[in-house]
């Protein structure tokens, strides 16, 4: 088993790796080149700044039963393709029945936001984000590892 980060806009990379190195899995951070990310610990990917390719890299490297931490729908479902358990940076692990309905909202909002311009606003992170983050990936990994 690997832990795959997608650190493109991932506000969980350190918390990830922590707990990672917890349970002495391995990790592989894939970003893209416009990222600024340095950790002696892990190994880190940087692929080019095109929309998706750190995302496209992950799904083509990961193996069954990796876990992924993504903030992206569409790489959640891809994973869940290939039997790989992603969570999102709140902790949320997506299952397979959840996918269309995921790809489905995704869609929704896209078309939204291409019609009226309208982009939501991200709440800013408290430390509990980031508290139940670790929280759920530590549970995760004692099912798993």
């Amino acid at each position: 088993m690997k832990i795959w980060i997608d650190a493109d806009g991932c506000p969980v990379v350190k918390e990830a790796v922590r707990v990672a190195q917890e349970f002495e899995i391995p990790v592989v951070i894939v970003k893209n080149s416009s990222v600024e990310l340095s950790m002696d610990e892990v190994e880190i990917i940087t692929v080019e700044s095109s929309r998706d390719a750190a995302d496209f890299y992950i799904f083509t490297h990961m193996k069954k039963g990796d876990l992924v931490v993504t903030q992206d729908g569409g790489l959640s479902a891809l994973v869940l393709s290939k039997n790989g358990v992603p969570i999102d940076q709140d902790g949320k692990i997506l299952k397979k029945e959840e996918a269309d309905f995921l790809l489905h909202g995704r869609h929704v909002k896209k078309m939204e936001r291409l019609k009226n311009k309208h982009y939501e606003k991200i709440k800013k992170r408290q430390k509990i984000d980031n508290q139940r983050f670790t929280n759920s990936l530590r549970n995760l990994l004692r099912t798993y590892a």
